[in-house]
């Protein structure tokens, strides 16, 4: 008796090539899962896309590549994702960074505590990665002071 095969599932588009001027998001979750659906939808979408693991990888990499925007988990191992906004925000080098928190914690005053750490918006899990994007684009959208400016081509 033969087996009929199988046709192999499609591989996976490739990336799209992004533009060295392309904005850079960093992703920070301690999820690899979570950090790589992300960063490869968001690479799709033309944006230059790096990856921490937990807080102290995110101040580092903060430092080190100055993204146009961090995506943070709050709920991190060792230093959690409120401690290390703080810390950026606190640095003179990376004060000017958005910060936009992607968490699970959902209850009444998460988003208020977000904001007070130092975050600049605020997004609960679930999130489709569609709706990650488009936050990302409103954020960059906008000056640091909040105001909206054209984006740049």
């Amino acid at each position: 008796m033969t087996r009929a095969r199988r046709p192999s599932p499609d591989p996976a588009p490739p990336a799209r090539p992004t533009d060295d001027r392309a904005p850079l998001v960093l992703i920070v979750d301690d999820y690899q899962d979570n950090r790589e659906m992300y960063s490869q939808f968001l690479a799709f979408a033309g944006l230059r896309v790096a990856e921490a693991a937990d807080g102290r990888e995110a101040l580092a990499k903060t430092a080190e590549l100055m993204p146009d925007l961090v995506v943070m988990d709050l709920s991190l191992p060792g230093m959690d994702g409120w401690e290390a906004t703080r810390a950026i925000k606190s640095d003179p080098r990376t004060k000017h960074v958005r910060v936009l928190a992607l968490t699970g914690h959902a209850l009444d005053g998460a988003s208020k505590s977000a904001i007070e750490a130092g975050c600049d918006a605020f997004l609960t899990k679930p999130c489709l990665p569609e709706d990650l994007h488009g936050e990302i684009q409103r954020m960059l959208a906008r000056d640091p002071t909040g105001s909206t400016t054209p984006r740049r081509s």
